[in-house]
């Protein structure tokens, strides 16, 4: 069969106009393979990243005799209570033999214990990210609203603290915490996290970025500070306060160097820490466990995804 020849002008030369067609298909061709290549790859680390999280949850619904068969390998001790090797394979299984709530009716009913830690959890988390949210938009407010070098010297401070890892400033808490007399009290855990500066550097970027006019309207029409703040940046900021209630929710509700090093007695311990002290006879509670620990994060982040991404990628104008 002949190929299907290019249209030409009578000088011998291709038409232009072909030539553009041709050249447009090719560039939508090519773009198309890079979007089919890219989804391949996003799809493919999606799987990945979730592995893990599904894994948790359909190995909560396995009887205690399923998981032993399992995964009883990797929690497997010598008689001094040490960890020794084992050659055999582990068989990691998605979906159970036989569906059993038998482990939620041992956390949820017959040991109090984890719900107990639960709720430690959201005693010492609740009031981080609400006082927090409080003291970092009025603080916010003030670094945005009012421009001079100490308050810019002060904000410069708050960033080089933001950069330190929590690590570096736990030392320095736990001697302030010793000396206030709030070591094993939730004050030594909620005061440092209240006046964190990571919400105080989300917010005051974002409210820098609202347009200085759309303030100086409001003096015009007699609005003072207090209005100005109340009823103009909290508004526009609805999306970075989510946002920032989102991350600041994750980020201690994750915590573990804090309670260990700030509080002694383990009854006041958030789960977060419990976890990764459940024994190997309880390998079924892990999954468990796990599952109801990751239930309010996801909650979380399920309602407020949209305020997120609207938090992170909003530039701080009026929205039309």
């Amino acid at each position: 069969m002949s190929k299907k020849r290019q249209k030409s002008t009578p000088g011998g030369q291709v038409d232009p106009r072909e030539r553009d067609r041709i050249l447009a298909l090719r560039r939508k061709r090519l773009q198309t393979a890079k979007i089919a290549l890219a989804t391949v790859v996003a799809a493919t680390f999606a799987i990945l990243f979730l592995m893990p999280i599904v894994l948790t949850i359909t190995n909560s619904f396995m009887a205690a005799s399923e998981i032993s068969a399992n995964y009883g390998s990797i929690f497997a001790t010598d008689a001094n209570g040490g960890k020794v090797y084992i050659a055999e394979r582990v068989n990691l299984k998605f979906i159970p033999d036989m569906v059993s709530f038998s482990q939620y009716n041992t956390v949820l009913f017959k040991s109090p214990e984890y719900l107990f830690k639960f709720w430690n959890s959201v005693i010492l988390v609740g009031p981080i990210v609400a006082f927090q949210l409080i003291v970092a938009s009025l603080a916010s407010f003030g670094f945005a609203r009012y421009r001079g070098r100490i308050r810019e010297i002060i904000f410069f401070m708050y960033i080089i603290l933001m950069l330190m890892p929590y690590q570096v400033t736990l030392v320095p808490n736990y001697l302030v915490s010793d000396w206030l007399n709030l070591l094993d009290t939730n004050w030594a855990i909620w005061l440092p996290g209240i006046f964190s500066p990571f919400a105080v550097f989300l917010l005051t970027k974002f409210m820098r970025r609202i347009p200085e006019s759309v303030l100086e309207a409001a003096q015009i029409d007699g609005a003072g500070e207090w209005q100005i703040y109340r009823k103009i940046c909290l508004p526009l900021c609805k999306g970075a306060i989510c946002s920032a209630a989102i991350l600041v929710f994750i980020d201690y509700w994750n915590m573990v160097e804090q309670p260990l090093i700030l509080m002694t007695d383990a009854e006041q311990h958030p789960l977060s820490v419990f976890l990764s002290k459940i024994n190997a006879g309880e390998i079924g509670l892990a999954f468990a466990v796990a599952t109801i620990y990751m239930v309010p994060s996801l909650l979380i982040f399920l309602y407020g995804e949209e305020y997120l991404v609207d938090g992170i990628t909003y530039q701080g104008g009026i929205k039309g």
